[in-house]
């Protein structure tokens, strides 16, 4: 039924002539694997943009090489080398302030200009935090390092000093089998995402993990790709259109 659901929603916003903006925000590559390859295959199949979030400190120039012949790909900065700093009374954060603000903005701006280096123009100014974590304090400062926006997980808070370009629906159960969620878990919480609110177009990200995928993981984006693609409602966007919507 839930799938059903969201297939209904997406046509009562196709009927009153919204759009749902679809993107997909894929953590962790730092080279080219088989199942890395997979997820570029169904960006290919379907013409469907994708943003890959890069760890800057290990990120290859094999990767760099397999992603520049590839329009649809851009590629975030994923922290720095996703190392957690925090106490074990505390969840997992690379971007803390465990280190000192000075200590953890030099990394980023490195980063930035690694990630800018190795990928040129497949390269985006947006900062993917580790574990979907920052400190508030370290926010202010990222346009002064040249990041224009910042993707977490959840629904984007007003106010921000820094764009937010935030994923909704995360695809594996990091708490359970550590593989893809139950399909249909999945598209409730997509409906879920495009019940709130009455904007013209409403923004729904997708959170993968191409090193955990499972088959429930990939036939759920089989599936999602092939509902999504020809709906009229949806309109799978470069995560850059995102970033510079006023």
């Amino acid at each position: 039924m839930s799938r059903q659901h969201f297939i209904d929603t997406l046509d009562a916003y196709a009927a009153n002539g919204r759009t749902v903006q679809l993107w997909l925000r894929d953590d962790d590559a730092i080279k080219p694997t088989a199942a890395l390859s997979q997820l570029l295959e169904q960006s290919k199949r379907w013409n469907a943009p994708m943003t890959i979030a890069s760890i800057p400190a290990d990120a290859t120039t094999e990767l760099a090489r397999l992603l520049i012949e590839l329009p649809l790909i851009s590629v975030a900065v994923h922290g720095w080398d996703h190392t957690n700093h925090a106490p074990a009374s505390e969840k997992k954060q690379e971007l803390g302030l465990h280190r000192g603000e000075d200590v953890v903005l030099a990394r980023l701006a490195e980063g930035l200009e690694r990630i800018a280096g190795l990928f040129g123009d497949r390269a985006v100014p947006l900062l993917v935090p580790p574990w979907n974590r920052i400190a508030p304090a370290l926010v202010d400062r990222l346009p002064s390092l040249g990041y224009e926006a910042l993707s977490v997980f959840g629904p984007e808070r007003d106010g921000a000093s820094v764009r937010l370009v935030n994923t909704h629906v995360d695809i594996i159960d990091w708490k359970g089998t550590r593989g893809g969620r139950p399909m249909d878990s999945l598209y409730a919480e997509a409906t879920a995402r495009l019940g709130t609110g009455d904007a013209q177009s409403t923004s729904l990200g997708i959170l993968t993990h191409h090193l955990v995928h499972d088959d429930a993981a990939w036939d759920f984006l089989d599936d999602f790709f092939a509902l999504t693609s020809g709906h009229p409602a949806c309109r799978w966007v470069p995560v850059s259109a995102l970033m510079q919507k006023p």
